[in-house]
């Protein structure tokens, strides 16, 4: 029989996202062995004609998927469906074991391989070899377009480093579709004759998304700009891939205006080049400069005279008392344990050779002007960063929930510090992220008082532990219209993965940085900003006016510089601490590079872990070779996740995933999903362009209230302690679960399975003492607290009003003998009634992980209130026996501070 053109490309009828493209495929191709089996082994008695619909329909499915994957493709699924319709049903469910066994498989078995690159460099990969499809746009006569695609496949052969198949699509939109659903696609080939439009319908996830990549490009007619702004599309959704041009003719007066968006132009005759081009572009991502370096001094011969026992094992493998090192870790990690910076291997202090090499993979793969390796976690980072920008008595203006390091850091630096809130969710227990109108506040203010040349650098975490993501490019323009100079701090902790993902990507500091700098550089956005800027001046705008109006900074004194912290282990590939710093600043090497060397020397060791440098350089590969797809499947399978408990009747009894519209209010959004990425990725997508903030889709925050237990219980006795489920995050009322890079399908099965367990528990012990007891936990308690806003710095350490406070000087004085003492909260708030009480030291509840108090604050009724009413089990600067630690009022005086 001949299949219909596909009427729709419906990916998943669950979700309606192609993000689910791969597990939808992968799951209509087993389900097609399965009923064409059981038609084989006439099993289901007299109800053939039903699994001959299932059949079909799954033909169908596959029918409009498969013209996007080069295997198997849309001729195998042709040729079975020609082989039911023929009645041969075994011999289609032959066809189809073939292809259940192909993408069982992750690669293509072949023996090890050298490949030589176009550089001359000799690269391996060992057995067995990754598999990769190529996409070529060419809407040109099928039999032309079949020998060029023979004449490039003829090409390979069994040593090349991997293997590839092609894959020929026609039009611009079946291109956008197959890159956004296909992410085994790695090369793209675009030919001068496309069409725009597919002649299949897309779904309206799909068209939404298609479209507004395509919106305003392809309508000039000139073919040269048609083909840049595919290009450029092309890039916009994956900006890894290597991109070549066949030109017809003028390759010559087509190569110098071509600079920057293709890797080679090449005449539809240079098969050859094309395939070592191919090979070539893979092999450069493939490429590991400090890994390869590390593992070949391991295996080089040698003799130590120089510290570090342990190096190659030689005070462990002779030894009767500790040989289990060896049989646990294997002798490769002793043999790489090396304290040498030479040979290879190249030194994180002062790189000049495998490490710069990698650190500048790094940049490419992240899209930064510097990238540079982080050996003790984002927590040193940050410390680096801020010592690099900031010095006494400049102010920062930072999110008070950002990570305690942030704190210390400041402490550090002598910085004075400015604390913006972030809008709280106290039905939650739950901070979201600081609005951009509350940091234009705070900048208006300090211009209005004279003191916004002392403003250096904001610092926001980007995204929040629960997700809360910003808009960065927003944020940083309209600051930038405000004070020209600032710096940029986003701590992206849990935010690394995200450039792997075109609609998460828009979203990263680096990307917004880069969309910026494009944007200045465009005389039309000088001409709205002159406009803009002669239109407050004629109003005598005020700061409120300027507080509700939507900036738009001067792009000839507005400079870029912007940073961004990401602990790589927390979300990609990397072993514990594993971090980077990715720079984007246009006046590193003028104002920064100096002092930002010096920071990293303070706070780097000169012994770092050479294997996890080695495992930050293979996991940027990762990245660069298959981030995309991981990051796919990490937001589908968090959407599967979220969609299974809200379906399922008992776990919707219990348990309660918060929206969109629970983290974000209604004031933040310009969208209406509840789920953007559950609705599709052209709502997704729209949410991401739109939203001032929007909630990452692989962090799950459940709401446990109705099952009467409290967060840390919940996460401790009935997940880790009963089932061995790892969580990080809880707090009173909430659990934060989070999908990664590494998370399956069979542990998403678990999880549910686990949550169902734990709902039948609950119903069995609803009229038992034990149900009633926890249900007092929660719901007949104390209510929960109101999430506190921070208070004032005490007018003793205050540098510019209440705007701002010096921690240093607490900090510093805290520890002088006698100028402290201990006070429980009834004592203080008595002593509250007479003056104020100042904190002398940080106080950080775990959750929700932030310092309620910091040196020098002044404490108040609220801070109180939700301290009281906390029943967490860690409380760093909080001595249950004695209380909290105070300033004394003699001690302030004596030390010349005015109370």
């Amino acid at each position: 029989m001949t299949l219909n053109p596909p009427q729709t490309i419906s990916v998943s009828t669950r979700t309606g996202t192609p993000e689910s493209a791969w597990r939808t495929r992968r799951d209509a191709w087993e389900f097609l062995g399965y009923a064409l089996n059981e038609l084989v082994q006439n099993r289901l008695h007299g109800e053939s004609e039903g699994s001959m619909h299932d059949v079909d329909h799954v033909l169908e499915l596959l029918a409009s998927l498969e013209p996007y994957w080069a295997l198997p493709g849309a001729q195998t699924v042709q040729t079975i469906a020609d082989l039911v319709a023929q009645g041969r049903r075994r011999d289609a469910l032959e066809h189809v074991e073939a292809v259940n066994d192909l993408l069982g498989r992750p690669e293509t078995p072949s023996q090890p391989s050298t490949t030589t690159e176009p550089n001359g460099r000799t690269s391996s990969i060992a057995s067995p070899r990754p598999a990769i499809e190529v996409l070529v746009i060419d809407d040109g006569p099928t039999e032309e377009t079949e020998h060029f695609k023979r004449s490039i496949t003829e090409q390979r052969r069994d040593t090349d480093g991997f293997s590839y198949e092609i894959n020929v699509v026609p039009s611009v939109e079946d291109a956008l579709v197959a890159l956004t659903i296909n992410p085994n696609i790695q090369a793209c080939i675009l030919c001068p004759r496309f069409s725009l439009r597919t002649n299949g319908n897309l779904s309206a996830p799909l068209r939404t998304f298609v479209e507004r990549r395509m919106a305003g490009k392809f309508a000039l007619r000139r073919p040269i700009q048609r083909i840049l702004e595919l290009a450029d599309v092309i890039a916009a959704i994956r900006p890894e891939l290597d991109v070549y041009l066949v030109a017809g003719v003028a390759m010559e007066s087509l190569a110098g205006s071509l600079t920057g968006r293709f890797r080679r132009i090449f005449a539809r005759t240079d098969a050859a080049d094309l395939h070592l081009s191919i090979l070539g572009g893979i092999m450069e991502r493939y490429e590991t400069p400090f890994f390869t370096a590390l593992q070949e001094h391991s295996r080089r011969p040698g003799s130590v005279f120089h510290a570090l026992p342990i190096s190659r094992g030689g005070s462990v493998q002779n030894s009767p008392w500790i040989s289990d090192l060896v049989d646990f870790y294997g002798t490769n990690l002793l043999m790489a344990e090396t304290s040498a910076t030479s040979g290879g291997l190249d030194s994180l202090l002062d790189p000049h050779g495998s490490i710069k090499e990698a650190q500048q993979l790094a940049s490419r793969a992240f899209r930064s002007h510097r990238t540079y390796f982080v050996t003790n976690g984002t927590s040193t980072a940050n410390k680096i960063v801020h010592q690099s920008i900031v010095a006494p008595g400049d102010i920062v203006l930072v999110d008070r929930n950002c990570h305690k390091s942030h704190h210390y850091a400041l402490v550090l630096a002598g910085a004075s510090v400015t604390y913006l809130d972030a809008y709280p969710l106290d039905d939650h227990s739950l901070y979201g992220a600081v609005p951009l109108e509350e940091i234009k506040r705070k900048l208006l203010t300090f211009r209005r008082q004279g003191q916004l040349h002392r403003v250096k650098m904001l610092t926001l975490t980007n995204c929040t532990f629960d997700g809360i993501v910003y808009d960065p490019r927003k944020v940083m323009e309209e600051c930038l219209a405000i004070k020209p100079d600032l710096v940029f701090l986003w701590d992206e902790a849990w935010f690394a993965f995200a450039g792997a993902h075109p609609v998460y990507r828009q979203r990263t500091a680096m990307q917004a940085a880069a969309d910026l700098e494009h944007e200045f550089a465009n005389p039309a956005y000088a001409r709205r900003h002159d406009e803009q800027a002669r239109s407050l001046a004629a109003a005598e705008a005020d700061d409120d006016t300027w507080q509700d109006t939507p900036l738009i900074a001067d792009p000839r004194t507005a400079r870029l510089r912007v940073y961004a912290t990401q602990s790589t282990h927390k979300t990609l590939t990397s072993l514990r601490q594993g971090s980077m710093i990715h720079v984007f600043d246009q006046e590193f090497v003028a104002l920064n590079g100096e002092a930002f060397r010096e920071a990293f020397m303070t706070h780097t060791s000169t012994s770092p872990n050479y294997q996890i440098l080695a495992s930050l350089d293979i996991g940027r590969r990762q990245v660069e070779l298959e981030g995309y797809a991981l990051v796919q499947k990490q937001a589908d399978l968090a959407v599967t996740l979220s969609t299974s408990i809200s379906r399922h009747p008992l776990l919707r009894k219990y348990f309660k995933i918060l929206t969109t519209h629970d983290l974000v209010p209604a004031r933040f959004r310009q969208t209406h999903s509840r789920n953007p990425a559950k609705d599709g990725l052209g709502a997704w997508d729209e949410s991401w362009t739109e939203d001032e903030f929007v909630v990452d889709p692989s962090r799950i925050t459940l709401d446990i209230r109705a099952t009467g237990i409290d967060g840390d219980t919940f996460k401790h006795e009935y997940l880790m302690d009963k089932h061995s489920i790892q969580v990080n995050k809880t707090s009173r009322t909430n659990v934060l679960f989070m999908t990664n890079v590494g998370t399956s399908r069979s542990s998403v099965a678990y999880l549910i399975e686990v949550l169902v367990k734990i709902a039948e528990q609950l119903e069995r012990e609803k009229s038992g003492a034990l149900y009633t007891r926890q249900l007092k936990v929660v719901t007949q308690g104390t209510p929960t607290p109101t999430l506190p806003h921070f208070s004032r710095f005490a007018e003793a350490f205050q540098t510019a009003g209440e705007l701002a406070g010096d921690m240093r000087s607490a900090y510093y004085l805290a520890y002088k003998p006698g100028t402290t003492e201990y006070l429980r909260s009834p004592e203080i708030r008595e002593r509250m009634l007479q003056q104020d009480v100042i904190s002398a030291r940080f106080v950080t509840p775990y959750p929700p992980g932030f310092p309620v108090l910091v040196p020098g604050q002044i404490f108040s009724a609220e801070i109180l209130d939700y301290m009281d009413a906390l029943d967490t089990r860690e409380v760093h600067g909080y001595q249950p026996q004695l209380g909290y630690s105070v300033f004394t009022t003699a001690a302030l005086g004596q030390h010349g501070f005015q109370p």
